[in-house]
């Protein structure tokens, strides 16, 4: 076995230098791992169980007394639950100044008009208990027609009224299939990008677009770096990735890459958020939980010293485009 442990702590670890860097050219500040709220609301459908209110406030107070500075959550996760119990930490502890919130519209069923994306920002204000809103998202908008979404009055509209009011500060786009985050960042309105399950050890269907969205100046998100949680438990006998079946070759090098991962003396999940962390077009990797106590087991993972050697051999494992999501769309 190849200790993982002898070099020096890694930049982007909570005591490195690059754990507090710009988010873009927002004007607000990330670092480098932030919370993904989606497990907050309770995803029994996803997780496999359920996740109690008080578990879920006990877990948002723990990281706003960590390093971690920032929290991601939608509307739409849990039909607003989510937002719910964040905003029940919040008011526990006293205010945001140190937490960057950042949320996302949803549509309502099949509403994804500029009016619904204007009660869409009033709900996550109420139920976070925040004036103002510092970034959102337009959330999914590849499961909606493209035109619709950006036709005048329609919700990227929207979105830029509610900015140029004053109502919320930067606008983003968050999604999945790569192709259709394209679309959006080429509008050229956007301030930030969020992709997930897409820029991992295993699957890199949004690098392109991440680039592209970073050489405009936007901040970058990257979330679900466990593709749903098949990189922090490889031998769970999970057979998805990215919420769906996964493909037989991606499953063969989750496999190779853990039986490497034990060659070094290192577990998967941490190399996998190293491997996010690496990222030089991302500033903020989400990274969700449902525990209080993973908090401290993600700190760790972040600054666990990961032998240089481990890298090229991770990515010769790495399946060739066709097997990574965007290809199968």
């Amino acid at each position: 076995m190849i200790s993982g442990r002898t070099a020096p702590v890694p930049d982007y670890a909570p005591e490195g230098p690059r754990w507090v860097r710009p988010l873009g050219s927002t004007g607000l500040n990330t670092t480098a791992i932030g919370l993904g709220g989606a497990p907050l609301s309770s995803m029994p459908h996803v997780l496999g169980y359920e996740v109690p209110r008080d578990r879920a406030v006990a877990l948002v107070e723990t990281v706003l007394s960590s390093p971690i500075g920032l929290i991601d959550t939608s509307n739409g996760y849990g039909d607003g639950e989510s937002e719910i119990r964040i905003g029940e930490a919040l008011r526990r502890s006293a205010g945001t100044d140190e937490t960057l919130i950042v949320t996302k519209v949803d549509a309502d069923g099949g509403d994804y008009s500029g009016e619904r994306v204007r009660r869409s920002v009033d709900e996550s204000r109420e139920r976070l208990g925040m004036d103002v809103l510092p970034l959102v998202h337009l959330h999914d908008p590849e499961f909606h027609d493209f035109d619709d979404l950006t036709a005048p009055g329609g919700a990227v509209d929207a979105l830029i009224e509610l900015k140029h009011s004053g109502a919320i500060g930067a606008i983003g786009v968050a999604g999945g299939h790569a192709p259709t985050m394209g679309r959006y960042v080429g509008l050229g309105v956007f301030d930030a990008l969020l992709v997930h399950n897409r820029l991992t050890l295993v699957d890199r269907s949004a690098e392109a677009i991440v680039a592209n969205a970073k050489d405009r100046g936007m901040a970058v998100f990257n979330a679900a770096v466990f593709g749903g949680g098949i990189l922090a438990a490889p031998r769970s006998g999970r057979t998805t990735y990215g919420y769906r079946p996964a493909d037989p070759t991606l499953l063969q090098a989750v496999a190779a890459m853990a039986d490497l991962c034990d060659e070094y003396g290192v577990d998967l999940a941490s190399v996998a958020v190293q491997a996010a962390l690496r990222e030089p077009l991302v500033d903020c990797t989400l990274i969700g939980m449902s525990r209080p106590e993973r908090v401290a087991t993600m700190l760790e993972s972040a600054s666990l010293t990961v032998p240089d050697e481990l890298w090229p051999r991770i990515a010769a494992l790495r399946p060739t485009p066709e097997h990574w999501l965007d290809a199968r769309v």
